[in-house]
């Protein structure tokens, strides 16, 4: 049955001024189910969740506003969370390392409070705190720099191995070559090569994984894709097709405004076209491929993917 997300704001708000501590909880379970399901509702379930978090001391309704709190995707809860990353109950800063990571915070840089928290609860004295903080400060958020990278290096000893190997990926994500002997480590073991370690492969893209890599099944989710970004050769006719289709779009449609990009934490080529009537961006890979390799096809579909502006017409 779909939720009717405006009456569940109401009613959860309602739930938050109860004198009972469960129908506090469960107001703050309703109003972060609400907010994940329909954006238009976030802003006022998160209002209504940082009213709350003013006055509530309870330490089982302090946990489910943290992870509801994370779910509004509001940067407004950040200084709450960052207050309740300190608090004495590690449920409760469990529930706020896996908030922290909201937009504002996954895609800033290292320099702020909610990375700076998530930093310290990588320290945490409970594992499952640090496994949770490590994982989101590793593979959910962006920032970078030698504070980040000195958290993310100390979690690759942790004695907790859920916790290690989100160090030991998260340190893969930011292409840091330490983490190359590492990652072989985990690939050598078969329970320690998840959709995502296969992923931090990708990104990493070290020759040195290769062997590791072929002896999984290559029909796998990620696996391919992590051989074909490990491989010297298969990078080197990627980035020779994206050269000779960004020089074909430049000839033939310089007001796309086409050019290449990379980020650190992400693996392949893009293809930006700034100039664009609607914002578009291409997976060089996918594109190339969509084209059966031929960088001169793909850039001519992405001209018929985007007429110029004389021949889209007016409309009626």
């Amino acid at each position: 049955m779909a939720m009717n997300t405006v009456a569940a704001l109401a009613h959860g708000a309602e739930l938050l001024g109860s004198e009972r501590s469960a129908d506090r909880a469960a107001g703050c379970d309703l109003l972060g189910e609400a907010a994940d399901r329909d954006p238009a509702v976030a802003a006022g379930a998160a209002a209504a969740l940082l009213g709350l978090a003013d006055r509530e001391r309870d330490d089982h309704v302090l946990t489910r506003l943290a992870r509801a709190l994370g779910r509004t995707g509001d940067e407004r809860a950040v200084p709450v969370l960052v207050a309740l990353a300190g608090h004495p109950d590690p449920e409760v800063r469990e529930q706020v390392a896996g908030a922290l990571p909201l937009d504002g915070v996954a895609t800033g840089p290292a320099d702020t409070p909610g990375v700076r928290a998530l930093i310290a609860l990588t320290r945490d004295a409970d594992p499952e705190v640090r496994d949770r903080a490590t994982f989101g400060l590793g593979f959910q958020c962006e920032a970078d720099g030698p504070q980040v990278r000195s958290a993310l290096w100390e979690r690759t000893g942790d004695e907790h191995p859920e916790t290690r190997e989100e160090g030991i990926r998260g340190l893969a994500r930011r292409r840091d070559p330490r983490a190359v002997p590492l990652m072989c480590e985990l690939l050598a073991d078969p329970e320690g090569a998840a959709v995502l370690t296969f992923r931090a492969a990708e990104i990493l893209g070290a020759p040195e994984l290769l062997p590791l890599l072929a002896d999984y099944d290559q029909e796998d989710h990620g696996v391919a894709e992590a051989v074909d970004a490990c491989d010297p050769d298969t990078r080197a006719r990627l980035a020779d097709g994206a050269w000779v289709l960004l020089s074909a779009l430049e000839r033939q449609r310089p007001d796309l405004e086409a050019s290449l990009r990379a980020t650190r934490c992400e693996p392949g080529l893009g293809l930006a076209l700034d100039g664009a009537a609607a914002t578009a961006d291409y997976d060089i890979g996918a594109l190339l491929a969509r084209a059966g390799g031929d960088p001169a096809r793909a850039a001519a579909l992405v001209g018929s993917d985007h007429p110029p502006a004389a021949d889209r017409g007016t409309g009626p």
